[in-house]
């Protein structure tokens, strides 16, 4: 909006109190149009009043279904922006969200104080996709088969930072223009990417599912998701950033047999009980020293790794009780990489190589520094840790080892980061009486991801309904056509035509005339399902007709 000439104001979190009641005041006097702030924000005294004295003419409220408590990311700082309906009684209000089931809705009504709303509902059909479940043991292949299948911008999500980087070498090794994205990578290399895929210059990117909000690329083709997502509400969302040119665009799933354990370990077994989160909130206060009745509004760098050392948690079920503790209102959790380790060389570079040549252990980290950091020998430079231990191929604890030798024979300068995180106190310590007023909430929303996770079981799993129509029934839509171009539905087309087509296992036995196949290459030379290759590849094995050699390939017998 700035860049457009449009007076706007966003009350970000890590303010200081002297800027936020100047900005407000601008707000009242300085004829701006547009006010940005959290739910959280809203809750401070210094803010409900000064909004009382602006001249307020719409309130919009964005994922709206956050005020829910059976609705996606459930927050319960946004049950309180009905103070602002209170305190502008005739000003209109929108509530707007992507996702919202039909009780989520009841719930928005309610929480905003609605009296006969009018709601506009776009059906949840994107009649353009094909919605795909691949079940397969081989990921890797049918990822590769897809992105050939279905040439043009691609995204892949996948659910770690690690994955991001290992698929997009396996892309790129595989000749695919490729690059990747998630929250660990500078912003320059964030722009950086992101424009090369939105010009076109890459036609894949490999990401964590936080990539793509706001982003409106029209001619992606096809989205992967690597993993199985967490829910069908960010499923839909996610699925739906590919044919927004309208024209015929595809969701695959890749599903492994082991996915679904993967599913309820990684979202359902992390899930902290109410006493573990008192716990985690406790040891946090004992951490940062913070004594019964004080705390509130102190900020503290956060080391995330040596907080569980210390007190020997397990380290992702601490994290949810964090993520807990956050949408909650107890603290404030910020994840914004400012924090990194800053390095300046203090000698020139001709003295550098001079000391190198006595010192050759320390060759490979200097040059990866140098070749990262350009003007690391003119200023202090933020030192993304993480990267240099990746392009120094060495570990974590050597490459801290080399940094120290080098400040310690004047080499450079060194301010070593050890978190990347803050964390900010929202109400006093008192244990118990801090946590216990949110318990009842922290059930409900455990009881939530549980049918969450259920239902992206039930989704995969189902191969005889339309896959279009399970996800419309989901959200309370019900159609009786079938989408004709989604797994199940070409599944069901291909099994009424299969009379007429080929037969598989005399068309296995004419390629291995010729030469002995794994079934990689069988699959890429007979127009089949991997399903009905590895069934029909398994009779052939059982009436003997065929092999397996020393090399995992297929031969005649």
């Amino acid at each position: 909006l700035k860049q457009k000439g449009v007076k706007a104001i966003a009350l970000t979190s890590g303010m200081p109190y002297k800027e936020l009641d100047t900005q407000l005041d601008n707000c009242i006097y300085g004829n701006y149009k547009f006010l940005y702030l959290s739910p959280e924000r809203l809750q401070q005294p210094i803010v409900q009043e000064r909004i009382q004295q602006m001249k307020v003419n719409l309130i919009a409220v964005d994922e709206a279904h956050c005020i829910s408590q059976w609705g996606n990311d459930f927050r319960p700082a946004y049950k309180n922006i009905s103070i602002l309906r209170q305190t502008h009684p005739q000003v209109n209000c929108i509530a707007l969200t992507a996702t919202a089931k039909l009780n989520v809705i009841d719930d928005i009504v309610e929480n905003l104080d609605f009296i006969d709303p009018k709601i506009f509902k776009a059906s949840f059909e994107r009649s353009n996709i094909a919605y795909q479940v691949v079940h397969t043991d081989d990921k890797l292949f049918q990822l590769e088969h897809a992105l050939n299948t279905h040439k043009g911008a691609s995204i892949i999500y996948v659910r770690n930072r690690r994955a991001t980087t290992e698929i997009n070498s396996y892309l790129e090794a595989k000749g695919f223009s490729s690059t990747f994205y998630h929250g660990g990578i500078t912003n320059k290399e964030k722009q950086e990417r992101l424009q090369q895929w939105l010009n076109g210059q890459k036609q894949i990117m490999v990401a964590t599912t936080a990539f793509g909000m706001g982003i409106d690329k029209a001619n992606v083709k096809t989205v992967i998701h690597f993993n199985l997502p967490e829910s069908l509400e960010s499923y839909y969302q996610e699925a739906g950033r590919a044919g927004r040119d309208g024209e015929l665009a595809h969701a695959i799933i890749l599903k492994q047999h082991i996915d679904e354990d993967h599913l309820r370990s990684q979202f359902l077994s992390t899930l902290p009980s109410i006493d573990y989160v008192k716990k985690v909130f406790v040891k946090l206060c004992n951490y940062f020293q913070v004594a019964y009745g004080e705390g509130e509004n102190s900020t503290h760098q956060f080391d995330f790794k040596s907080f569980c050392t210390t007190y020997k948690l397990n380290p992702s079920i601490t994290y949810n009780a964090l993520l807990v503790l956050d949408r909650n209102s107890i603290i404030a959790l910020t994840q914004h990489f400012n924090f990194r380790t800053k390095i300046q060389f203090l000698i020139s570079n001709a003295v550098l190589f001079q000391y190198l040549e006595t010192h050759l252990e320390l060759n490979t980290l200097v040059k990866a520094l140098l070749r990262t950091y350009g003007g690391i020998f003119d200023y202090e430079t933020k030192v993304n840790l993480e990267l240099v231990v990746r392009k120094a191929n060495l570990a974590e604890s050597k490459v801290i080892e080399q940094l120290k030798r080098l400040e310690k024979d004047e080499i450079i300068s060194l301010q070593m980061a050890n978190t990347d995180s803050e964390i900010t106190f929202l109400k006093p310590r008192e244990d118990d009486i801090t946590i216990n007023p949110i318990a009842k909430t922290i059930e409900q929303q455990h009881q939530v991801k549980h049918q969450q996770v259920e239902a992206v079981l039930n989704y995969i799993k189902n191969d005889t309904t339309c896959r279009n129509q399970q996800l419309l029934s989901y959200f309370g839509e019900k159609t009786k056509e079938v989408c004709g171009k989604c797994s199940v539905c070409t599944e069901k087309l291909v099994n009424r035509e299969k009379n007429t087509e080929i037969d598989i296992t005399s068309e296995i036995i004419k390629a291995l005339k010729t030469e002995n196949l794994s079934s990689r290459q069988l699959l890429r030379a007979i127009n089949c399902s991997e399903k009905d290759l590895l069934q029909s590849l398994s009779e052939l094995m059982e009436i003997k007709k065929i092999k397996i050699t020393q090399a995992n390939t297929y031969t005649l017998k």
